[in-house]
């Protein structure tokens, strides 16, 4: 996996299963060249909905391996509704809550792919018995500033050295013991003489005191100074109160001065409030009454208004029943002096004479039907009896 996955924390599970499974899992080398380029923000932000998606349901499908269950690695030409569908479902066999529609996981990227991923991602580090340990800090190496050492000063861990590079040289060169006895004897005996010349020194006093001001510059001793020494903390703090105080003292007066000001300017402003509520009592007070007043009339106003209110609804509904019965007047009257009834009238009888005309011809037709069939069966009649010779079957029949 690409180190660019490692993450400070337990920010999220799913880097960490791709950085210690990535390589030996089984059947990761099909998708692992498509995760070692993903990024934290991957499917935080929208870039490609297209890709995301994929490569979502690609790792849903290796985490819910890694977890136990099997899941087959889902295609692109596969249809996304099916594969959110079976993702969900392993998601609520492992017992987490799915409180979102499956339609927000179609994008690839936010909040509801983030928990999935997250989930799945923890029951994979569950499955493989992952345990998480604690981080292995570097050692940083505190950086020993660098001090200029002038050759006219010593310093007092170069004494220290010398001093310790001497005794291991006395260490190295007196091993054996009758040699250290005899080498410290010699040198009391030196010290001896050397004592008893400086008794009986002859040296000049002007040119001791000029060897010692040429020397003294050589002899001065510095101290390396620590800051993380608490005595330098200490310090820093006494200067600090002293600057405290000094600046206090300056300002205390100031401050005073500012605070009389102040309180002065209060008195007169509380001086003059009172001298003006004193002046204008009398119209305070009429000011008083004047809104009592006009509060007792918009009282009033608002009980006659109510009034008003009632009596103009009563109004508009007799209103509406007057123009009802205008509107029925004027229909009955318009109905009464118009003459298209008495047109449709006469137009009717008309029709009526016309239909009466048009039945009496066809009455007469019908009645010179009738005597004409009338006359001829008459005819046929006295034909018949007329008759010379009767058939013998007639005679029977009667």
């Amino acid at each position: 996996m690409d180190c660019s996955l490692r993450k400070s924390g337990k920010e999220t599970a799913l880097w960490c299963v791709l950085a210690c499974n990535a390589v030996r899992a089984p059947g990761a080398q099909n998708i692992c060249h498509s995760f070692c380029f993903l990024n934290r923000h991957y499917f935080a932000l929208p870039t490609n909905p297209g890709e995301q998606f994929f490569m979502f349901c690609a790792l849903a499908a290796w985490l819910i391996t890694k977890a136990g269950r099997p899941f087959e690695q889902p295609q692109e030409c596969d249809d996304p509704n099916a594969v959110i569908s079976n993702v969900l479902s392993e998601l609520r066999s492992f017992g987490r809550p799915v409180d979102f529609p499956p339609s927000k996981l179609k994008a690839g990227c936010g909040e509801q792919v983030c928990y999935v991923l997250d989930c799945l991602a923890e029951e994979a580090l569950k499955h493989t018995g992952f345990s998480w340990k604690r981080p292995a800090y570097p050692t940083e190496e505190l950086e020993e500033e660098e001090i200029t050492e002038d050759d006219a000063e010593l310093t007092l861990n170069k004494l220290e050295e010398d001093v310790a590079e001497e005794e291991s040289d006395n260490e190295e060169n007196y091993i054996d013991l009758n040699v250290l006895k005899a080498q410290t004897y010699r040198s009391d005996m030196n010290e001896t003489a050397k004592q008893e010349e400086i008794l009986q020194s002859t040296t000049d006093a002007a040119e001791w005191n000029l060897e010692v001001e040429r020397v003294l510059p050589q002899l001065k001793v510095t101290v390396r100074t620590d800051n993380k020494d608490w005595r330098i903390h200490v310090d820093q703090m006494h200067q600090h109160k002293d600057g405290i105080d000094s600046s206090l003292k300056e300002t205390r007066g100031y401050l005073d001065k500012l605070h009389n000001e102040i309180s002065r300017t209060l008195e007169k402003i509380n001086s003059r409030e009172k001298y003006i509520n004193n002046q204008l009592e009398h119209l305070v007070q009429e000011y008083r009454s004047a809104q009592a007043l006009l509060s007792e009339a918009k009282e009033k106003y608002q009980e006659g208004s109510g009034g008003v209110t009632e009596r103009s609804r009563v109004l508009s509904e007799i209103t509406e029943v007057l123009e009802k019965v205008k509107q029925e007047t004027e229909e009955k009257g318009s109905s009464m002096t118009d003459g298209a009834p008495l047109v449709k009238i006469k137009q009717a009888l008309t029709k009526l004479k016309q239909e009466t005309t048009q039945m009496d011809i066809q009455i007469g037709v019908m009645e010179h039907t009738l005597l004409q069939s009338k006359l001829k069966e008459k005819s046929n009649m006295t034909r018949d009896m007329h008759a010379t010779m009767i058939p013998e079957a007639t005679v029977g029949a009667y």
